[in-house]
């Protein structure tokens, strides 16, 4: 039996009954409720992501009916037949009813549903839950959408996606890309042998992967949650293409973690208030779920703070003061990427628990990127030596594989899988000339 699926029908035979009680309650017919409260609400001990969820929030009545008024249309929209009644007099559904009806004729309820179902025309019952739930926290913890409709105070009752992945379809939640969560998710199929960088670098990789590994055990069994901070916050600096990006990819994928790119174009505004708006709302999206968020440039978010000369520069500083303990608040790992580590704020940098600085490759190191970055099945002409172009060319890993990239192709389009010199060469130049570096 699907445990989950039996206590959700359980709560909807719950609403139905306070639905039906409500109606015949208002119209003054015959009931065997003087108030709905005295529907005994379904018991939450139970297995099931949606009863856990239930406990977790530790909802009471009034919540309870908001939850299983947002999650109906979607598992028993037929709940809300009872609400087509039409008013003799207009002809029209009866107004206090809310709710919105769709071109295919399913009513989405509103917050004057819930004001009906929990108050019916008791004006002064009606004011205090618009005041309980005006900044209930629930809003704060980004489950529900609310999209204004009518009157200033009424709004349609629709869960987030996330809500509805997590506790109707049992499904961990992995948004898409959108203007509401500007972020894509990292992956990779590649492994920690392909990551090149020096042992120093590698010992503090270490040192995260460990936390990662060991954080909740630290905080609850050794009983450090009162003295640490809940989160873990890493900054990698050094020049691009020297493997942060894919460093951020790999602990993810050794723990089986969801790594997010946050597009700080979309992040950083310039009008006042929206820039902090847009990273809580990625925060609050991502708190209790483990993920790793990478912030790569991270400079533009958290750069230095200016010397304040007017009401914009204080207010700037403000916003940044206020993006630093924001992250600090994350329960989360967050890593921040940045080609100097002078650019981020003195104040934010001393907050870092690991940094750790990338270099460009030296000889030996390249010479192993490129003999790992090239296909298996390539073969190279008898002129080219890769340990010369090792020793010759100073060129990060990231454009290393660029110019694999431009090399196969030219094999490719002559039909060989043969690596010419001068496709290797003309691939470095470009690669050079993007960087503003003299060629040979």
């Amino acid at each position: 039996m699907n445990t989950n699926g039996f206590f959700i029908g359980q709560e909807m035979a719950w609403l139905q009954a306070v639905l039906n009680a409500r109606v015949c309650i208002y119209f003054n017919q015959e009931c065997q409720y003087s108030a709905i409260e005295e529907i005994e609400m379904p018991d939450c001990n139970a297995d099931g992501i949606y009863a856990e969820f239930v406990r977790e929030l530790n909802l009471k009545f009034s919540e309870r009916i908001y939850l299983a008024l947002t999650i109906a249309p979607y598992v028993k929209p037929q709940l809300f037949d009872c609400l087509f009644i039409k008013n003799n007099s207009t002809g029209y559904r009866f107004a206090e009813f809310g709710g919105l009806v769709g071109d295919d004729g399913r009513l989405t309820p509103t917050f004057d549903t819930f004001l009906f179902v929990m108050a019916g025309d008791d004006v002064s019952e009606r004011l205090q839950l618009i005041k309980e739930f005006e900044n209930h926290y629930i809003f704060s913890k980004e489950l529900f959408v609310k999209d204004q409709c009518g009157s200033s105070v009424d709004f349609t009752l629709k869960p987030t996606q996330e809500l509805l992945q997590n506790i109707i379809y049992e499904r961990s939640y992995k948004p898409d890309f959108s203007q509401d969560f500007p972020a894509r998710r990292l992956s990779t199929n590649r492994n920690w042998e392909d990551l090149v960088v020096s042992q120093k670098c590698m010992e503090k990789i270490e040192v995260v992967k460990k936390w990662l590994k060991h954080n909740d055990v630290l905080m609850n069994e050794w009983n450090m949650r009162d003295k640490l901070k809940k989160g873990y916050r890493v900054l990698l600096y050094g020049p691009s293409g020297t493997g942060k990006t894919f460093t951020a990819s790999l602990l993810g994928k050794e723990l089986g973690l969801d790594v997010y790119c946050i597009d700080l174009s979309m992040i950083v505004s310039k009008y006042i208030g929206e820039t902090e708006k847009n990273l809580s709302k990625i925060l609050n999206m991502a708190e209790g779920k483990k993920w790793i968020l990478f912030f790569d440039e991270a400079d533009a978010l958290f750069g230095k703070r200016t010397s304040v000369k007017d009401s914009h520069d204080r207010y700037a500083n403000q916003e940044v003061a206020y993006l630093l303990q924001r992250i600090e608040d994350y329960d989360g790992l967050v890593v921040l990427s940045t080609n100097l580590k002078s650019n981020i704020d003195e104040a934010f940098a001393r907050r870092f628990q690991c940094v750790i600085r990338y270099h460009m490759p030296d000889s030996s190191q390249r010479l192993r990127l490129w003999q790992s970055t090239f296909p298996e099945n390539v073969s190279f002409s008898d002129e080219i030596d890769l340990e010369e172009i090792s020793r010759k060319y100073d060129i990060s890993g990231g454009s290393i594989l660029n110019v694999v990239q431009y090399c196969s192709l030219m094999a490719l389009s002559r039909n060989s899988t043969e690596i010419q010199k001068e496709d290797l060469l003309e691939g470095i130049r470009a690669e050079f000339i993007k960087e503003g570096k003299i060629v040979d």
